[in-house]
């Protein structure tokens, strides 16, 4: 007669169906289990427990435990079940709907294969190694065990493809942030940053989460060359926001106004009467500009070049020659600097442009007037 009820019990279930089931025995490749409502005896080979690879069945279940199944097979004295296929039906429907919303899926990372990463989210989810981050990465080991959050880039259910992508969640994170400093980024704003690479034409710092272009002509008071000669990637410097175009995301930075102007303290580095070695910058009709410091030019009149007469400036002088002044008047405020070269001139120079009286030999004139009309007399 027990027979004959258990046949019955076992009749009841078919394929497909769903149970409830208590785990009573966890032997190394197969899970024994208590259908509830069922006499039959259950059984879930160690495929069918999870969507990863699994060594032992010990290492998804333990006795006790409260399972979800779906019947696979019917024979005549066990149900073969499956908790991987039960998972799988619910999870698709979940993650079709997050994939739809592109929800942001937080999943632990199971398992480091060649190629990327693999989840479990009731199916088995693939994160290809170049979705892992948005930078290379050369050794993943250290994720396995990481719970990152994921967006679904890739789903076929009848191909049972599923393919995830950390990266777009990083790059989305970034891009909100980017934009929310947008918003809040004012002309006229002191900030630090950081030197991320160098054109060029200029250096593009990051100040949050965002770059800012500091044009070449922006990198210091004096002339720039070459970015690299001012500043090195990787460097912290701060910066003043020049102009926003929140439209275009275009940041204008500059680095020279937050440092000293060139001109600050001016009056104490070259009082008056104090002599500097600067070099020509530039030579006009009316004279010569020296550089005495980086970004500080002062003025040579023509009449400040020579003692001898100076017709135009490039007669004695050459834009990059090197030169010796003295600093006749100076005046922070206004930006300007009075030199001389004249003055540092020797003073045997300055004699050498005048005729000098002959030196007495000791002779009158009537002497030798005298000495001439003997000769006549005679």
């Amino acid at each position: 007669m027990s027979d004959e009820m258990n046949e019955i019990e076992v009749r009841s279930l078919s394929v497909g169906d769903k149970v409830k089931a208590s785990v009573v025995k966890v032997e190394e490749k197969q899970v024994l289990v208590s259908i509830e409502g069922s006499k039959v005896d259950g059984i879930i080979p160690i495929s069918e427990l999870s969507n990863l690879h699994i060594e032992t069945a010990s290492d998804a279940v333990k006795e006790g435990d409260e399972l979800n199944l779906v019947v696979t097979k019917v024979e005549e004295d066990a149900v073969i079940l499956s908790k991987r296929k039960y998972d799988a039906e619910k999870a698709w429907d979940e993650l079709k709907e997050k994939f739809e919303n592109q929800e942001i899926i937080e999943a632990e990372v199971n398992e480091v294969v060649k190629g990327g990463l693999v989840v479990d989210l009731g199916v088995r989810g693939f994160v290809p190694a170049s979705l892992v981050e948005d930078h290379f990465v050369e050794d993943f080991s250290d994720y396995k065990g990481k719970t990152l959050p994921f967006l679904i880039v890739e789903l076929d259910e009848d191909k049972n493809r599923l393919i995830l992508s950390h990266r777009a969640v990083v790059e989305k994170e970034k891009e909100e942030k980017r934009q929310d400093i947008l918003d809040h980024l004012e002309a006229g704003q002191v900030l630090e940053g950081t030197v991320q690479r160098l054109t060029s034409f200029g250096a593009f710092v990051d100040i949050g989460g965002i770059d800012g272009l500091v044009h070449i002509s922006q990198l210091a008071h004096e002339r720039v060359e070459t970015p690299s000669d001012v500043v090195q990637e990787g460097e912290q410097v701060k910066v003043k926001v020049l102009s926003v175009d929140r439209d275009n995301g275009r940041i204008s930075l500059s680095i020279k106004d937050t440092l000293p102007g060139p001109w600050e303290g001016i009056e104490q580095k070259a009082p008056k009467g104090t002599v500097l070695t600067g070099t020509v910058k530039r030579l006009v009709s009316f004279g010569a500009f020296v550089e005495v410091f980086p970004g500080v030019e002062g003025l040579v009149h023509i009449s400040q070049i020579s003692h001898k007469h100076v017709s135009t400036p490039h007669e004695v002088l050459r834009e990059g020659q090197e030169v010796q002044v003295k600093v006749l008047d100076v005046n922070e405020q206004a930006h300007r600097l009075s030199l001389s070269m004249k003055e540092l001139e020797q003073a045997d120079t300055e004699a050498s442009d005048y005729d000098l009286p002959e030196e007495n030999t000791g002779f009158q004139l009537g002497d030798m007037i005298g000495d001439q009309l003997k000769k006549f007399k005679q």
